[in-house]
């Protein structure tokens, strides 16, 4: 099944895959980086869990408004269904209950429909098939750190069996750990209204543009989704091994957090209104940094904040749309790349600045950004893997990650002038330093705009960033130079690719989302309104009917390709609009 054909569901503690046809691809329990228990996306054998009509089909899909809640319509000659999947989360007792659960409900719109149910999990990578006990309403699963349980109103011996008329409404509950002990109708009634109540509560919370909305919603809804409450880690993606294009064997395993991508992902939720997943990620920062010493930071960590991440192939996976290698682990995890200071430098920036945060205004807090920022300071002129964590050696500092020392001694200087004045010299000095060496080195005034690396002649979408950080003032000429070379040459129908020349890989095939909502984004910071504005409601008009994204997108074939949903592409979809969008103070 093509990723625009699939849905998101979740609840910040599990998540799921659910496509068209009504099968549950890829769900990892009990947490997003666990092995997964249903894993069909990446190999026909890897199990599934589906409600769909007797004879097959694919049904349409949509989420009810303004939630996480994704319900799939069937069509078949006996009738009408369709079905409710969603992972429960709500407020109780003045705590989110977010049980690792994912409920269906199943229910005749039309006629009496015949359809068919398997739930045929596997037991992690090596696709082993747990042992089974049948209760009188229920199936337990075996082998699993805990007992995973189908619970269901539907006799079971139509479970994994023949088709079977849908007269009334059903419901099943896959519980990991705890089981199911209420009626299961009203708990199932109940759940799916409260689970609706609170995400439509959760998006009335919002700030959202006044153009774009409903993209807007829903990337933050699917953000949230991303976030790991229990320890305020947020990962980069749902899935593993997606490949970035057909046949590339660029395939990762994004179900960690990045520390680059968490600064992204916080900022969008600042700009939504949304500050608690900010004070959740502090907790899980200040986990991770008091771990190591010298705060030599890995990219990338678990979920629990451990960071033994070694990379693995899977030979007997067969790989999404049979493109491998299926990977488990990440291997940059392992590599250096500098500009993680500066991003958690302008991750924990805000705390300082904004007085809702004044809780979080501690000197604990306030040494590790010092210690945070001297880092990006001192690393700056090191060559590193960058943002794009090349695996072949690189020579010569990455201009993003310079840019981003630069932002951290910039953002670490605003800050002492407020909490630490002694500071303010120190910081100062290095962010002009660091600032005249990227206006010295990085300009290509041969090329007319920012390269990718001191002293380069390569073109690159990061340094795009200039523009987003300020490096250079939206009506500095080197903006919009940059803006049109930039365009110019990495620009295919809309879409722009992060870079067109070779790395270990070959070249790119198609382009890089992210990159395509930082050129809005600088178009709108650079007085180019019109033109962003444009260029987002073409990309828009695009994006699949559940409005969800991946890491990399075909223009020619309209498919989307990598990890998906990717967070990286939510977020610059969302501060792209706020960009573009004109303030409710100017349309109201």
């Amino acid at each position: 099944m093509h990723l625009e054909h699939i849905g998101l569901i979740g609840n910040c503690q599990c998540s799921a895959l659910v496509a068209a046809n009504g099968d549950v691809t890829w769900c990892c329990l009990p947490r997003f980086d666990s092995p997964p228990a249903f894993g069909a996306l990446l190999d026909p054998d890897a199990g599934h869990f589906q409600i769909a009509p007797a004879n097959g089909g694919t049904g349409q899909q949509r989420y009810l408004e303004n939630t996480n809640v994704l319900e799939t319509t069937f069509s078949t000659p006996d009738g009408r269904f369709r079905v409710l999947d969603f992972a429960p989360r709500f407020s109780i007792h003045e705590r989110s209950f977010r049980p690792t659960k994912l409920v269906r409900i199943v229910e005749p719109l039309e006629g009496t429909p015949r359809l068919r149910v398997v739930c045929d999990p596997i037991l992690g990578w090596d696709k082993r098939r747990p042992a089974v006990e049948l209760g009188s309403n229920h199936i337990d699963f075996l082998g699993f750190p805990a007992t995973v349980r189908l619970t269901t109103d539907i006799p079971l011996s139509y479970v994994g069996g023949p088709a079977f008329a849908l007269s009334e409404r059903r419901h099943l509950v896959l519980a990991f750990g705890a089981p199911v002990e209420e009626p299961l109708k009203p708990l199932c009634d109940r759940l799916l209204r409260e689970t609706v109540d609170y995400w439509v509560r959760w998006v009335k919370q919002c700030n959202i543009p006044p153009l774009f909305q409903k993209e807007v919603i829903r990337s933050a809804l699917a953000l949230k989704l991303h976030c790991f409450e229990d320890t305020g880690a947020i990962v980069a993606s749902m899935t593993t091994s997606i490949p970035e294009s057909p046949g590339s064997g660029r395939t990762w395993d994004y179900r960690y957090c990045w520390l680059r991508d968490a600064y992204y992902v916080l900022g969008a939720f600042e700009l939504l209104g949304h500050f608690e997943e900010r004070e959740q990620f502090l907790h899980y920062l200040l986990t991770v940094a008091s771990a190591v010493a010298d705060l030599d930071l890995a990219p990338l960590y678990r979920v629990d904040a451990s960071s033994d991440v070694p990379e693995i192939i899977c030979p007997s996976w067969a790989g999404y749309e049979g493109y491998g290698p299926v990977r488990i682990g990440n291997a940059a995890a392992q590599q250096v790349q500098n500009d993680i200071f500066g991003e958690l430098v302008l991750s924990l920036a805000p705390l300082f600045m904004d007085e809702r945060f004044r809780p979080d205004q501690t000197p604990t807090t306030l040494a590790l950004m010092t210690r945070l920022a001297r880092k990006a300071i001192a690393v700056a002129d090191r060559p590193d893997a960058g943002i794009w964590e090349y695996r072949a050696p690189t020579t010569g500092p990455q201009t993003f990650s310079v840019l981003m020392s630069w932002a951290a001694a910039d953002r670490m200087r605003a800050v002492a002038e407020r909490h630490a004045p002694h500071l303010v010299a120190e910081f100062a000095e290095a962010a002009d330093r660091l600032r005249r060496e990227i206006m010295d080195r990085a300009w290509n005034p041969a090329l007319g705009t920012f390269a990718s690396t001191y002293d380069g002649d390569a073109l690159d979408a990061s340094v795009l960033q200039a523009v987003t950080l300020r490096l250079v003032a939206p009506d500095d000429w080197r903006a919009g130079a940059t803006i049109d070379v930039l365009r110019g040459v990495l620009e295919d129908d809309g879409w722009m690719y992060r870079y067109k020349r070779d790395d270990d890989f070959g070249a790119p095939a198609i382009p890089f989302v992210i990159c395509t909502f930082w050129l809005i984004e600088a178009l709108a910071r650079t007085g180019r309104g019109d033109e962003a504005r444009a260029l987002l409601q073409r990309v828009a008009a695009q994006l699949p009917p559940l409005g969800l994204m991946s890491e990399d997108f075909d223009p020619h074939e309209r498919r989307f390709w990598g990890n998906f949903p990717q967070a990286y592409s939510h977020v610059g979809l969302i501060r792209a609009a706020f960009a573009a969008s004109p303030g409710w103070h100017e349309v109201v």
